[in-house]
């Protein structure tokens, strides 16, 4: 799959956005980069990879238990008022 110009420009025009004719030709190269890059991942066999939700699967949070602590009193918190 392949980028223009054309369609370059049209989303720039749907986001509103101004860009130099020498701007759309970076653009179109640059995304065209990408295309291509996500064409050759394309070719990989991913069959034997496990999905996961998260790169850092085994990291866990680390928190505190919630429990009922005293708080502060009316005239404490209304003091600085």
């Amino acid at each position: 799959m392949r980028i223009s110009r054309e369609q370059v420009e049209h989303v720039a025009h749907l986001a509103r956005l101004s860009i130099t004719d020498q701007e759309k030709e970076g653009f179109t190269v640059q995304l065209n980069k990408i295309l291509e890059h996500m064409d050759k991942l394309r070719e990989l066999d991913t069959s034997d990879v496990k999905p996961t939700f998260h790169v850092l699967a085994t990291l866990k949070n680390v928190t505190r238990p919630d429990g009922i602590r005293p708080g502060l009193s009316r005239e404490d918190a209304l003091a600085n008022a």
